[in-house]
């Protein structure tokens, strides 16, 4: 399965609660931040949901 890192680029002020908790449930707390992730179906859906917030590189 392939890898993705997900780096948080924007601040979550002023964004839904649901957006928020995306985020904190892709481990991601700071701007700048990155974490790996497997690229399963459920990640990827995480991802669009915040992709404005976010940027995604292939591993």
């Amino acid at each position: 399965m392939a890898r993705i890192r997900v780096t948080k680029r924007k601040s979550a002020i002023n964004r839904t609660k649901r957006q928020k908790l995306t985020l904190e449930a892709l481990g991601l707390v700071k701007i700048g931040q990155s974490v790996e992730h497997d690229a399963s179906p459920s990640v990827l859906g995480m991802v669009r949901k915040v992709n404005h917030l976010i940027s995604v590189e292939e591993i």
